[in-house]
C-alpha cells in the first residue's frame, strides 16, 4: 500500500519520500532525499512507452465505448479521443516514466 502511494504521489521507489519530478515537464536527475539515479543511462526511458501506451489506452478506451454505444460519429469519436489524450498528456508523460522507474527497480535496484 505505501508503494501505490508513493507512486500515486509521484515518489521515489526507493524512500518513498522524494519528489521525482521538478515541474511538469521536468525531471530531477536524482533523488533529493535518497540520491537515487532516476535516468540510469542515455534512452533509458524508451521502456516507459509501453507503460504510456497503457494508460492512454486506459484513458481512451472508455471514452470510445461510450460515444460507441451513444451512435456518434466514427469522426466525432477520434476527435474526442484525440482531446481527451491531449488533455491527459502531463498526467500519461510523468506516471508512465514513475511507473518505468518502480519497475526497473523491482528487477534491478540500486
Amino acid at each position: 500500500m505505501k508503494k501505490l502511494l508513493a507512486i500515486i504521489r509521484l515518489r521515489c521507489p526507493r524512500c518513498a519520500t522524494g519528489h521525482i519530478f521538478a515541474s511538469l515537464f521536468r525531471m530531477n536527475r536524482q533523488c533529493p532525499v535518497c540520491g537515487l539515479e532516476f535516468e540510469r543511462e542515455q534512452g533509458y526511458f524508451v521502456g516507459a512507452m509501453y507503460f504510456g501506451y497503457a494508460l492512454s489506452l486506459a484513458a481512451v478506451l472508455p471514452v470510445i465505448v461510450a460515444m460507441l454505444l451513444l451512435g456518434f460519429s466514427a469522426a466525432s469519436i477520434y476527435i474526442v479521443s484525440c482531446l481527451v489524450l491531449l488533455a491527459c498528456a502531463p498526467f500519461l508523460f510523468r506516471y508512465s516514466r514513475v511507473l518505468w522507474i518502480y519497475l526497473d527497480q523491482v528487477i534491478d535496484p540500486r
